[in-house]
């Protein structure tokens, strides 16, 4: 019984190793591409769209309205990590209906490898909405003795999500092959079912707490600007 996709070794050559987790994140990459390939080719504003231009721009508009909802800012600059991480999670999820498929998801090096990306955009996505000096100053804040608890819960919190991620994905792999070997054929069935809900439930979890880490980093932001639209008015009057 493969608990990880890393166990499985999918090609070796002199030496070198493809393991699952590789290969089917190289496999969920190359459907997404082709996906945006269908649905970017003949790009229309026109009365008329093909249905995978529909589909798409239904999925990015849904991604933008959770993401403004959440951070109550312009989505757009997000919209390409943020939406790039929620795709990549529900499909490497989604796929898990078809036999001998190992969702990548279910091995820590990919869910921490994506944790990582998160720990990386957060203070990029700050300073570039607020310089670095205003972006570091929040690690000092209240007080700089708190500037160590400031840099840990960082590291934590990107800990927690490579966890969440990874024990959710293997936990339902695991049961719905334990229940395949010592029950009849219909409870892994619905297991499976149940399994594909609780990943697209994941990536919806991940990336929400993706965007509110993002927005929190920019908040600060958001009140400079209305105290300087304040100002700004009274010097107007």
């Amino acid at each position: 019984m493969q608990i990880t996709p890393d166990t499985l070794i999918i090609f070796q050559w002199n030496g070198i190793q493809v393991n699952a987790t590789i290969f089917y994140t190289w496999l969920v990459m190359a459907l997404l591409l082709f996906i945006s390939w269908l649905a970017t080719r003949n790009l229309t504003i026109g009365p008329k769209i093909s249905r995978w231009q529909n589909f798409l721009e239904v999925i990015v508009g849904y991604i933008q309205q959770q993401v403004r909802e959440i951070t109550q800012q312009n989505p757009d600059p997000f919209i390409p990590f943020l939406g790039t991480l929620f795709l990549f999670i529900s499909v490497s999820n989604l796929l898990a209906i078809i036999p001998g498929y190992q969702p990548p998801t279910g091995s820590l090096s990919t869910t921490g490898a994506l944790a990582i990306c998160v720990f990386f955009a957060i203070p990029i996505f700050g300073i570039a909405k607020k310089g670095g000096m205003a972006y570091f100053k929040h690690y000092l804040e209240p007080s700089i003795f708190m500037a160590p608890f400031n840099v840990i819960g960082d590291f934590s919190r990107t800990l927690a999500l490579a966890v969440r991620l990874f024990g959710n994905v293997m936990s339902g792999s695991l049961i719905a092959a334990v229940l395949l070997i010592i029950t009849p054929l219909f409870v892994p069935i619905v297991m499976q079912v149940l399994g594909l809900l609780i990943g697209q439930i994941q990536a919806y979890i991940f990336t929400v707490l993706a965007t509110v880490y993002i927005a929190s980093a920019t908040r600060v932001e958001n009140k400079l600007e209305k105290i300087e639209q304040k100002e700004g008015s009274k010097e107007d009057e």
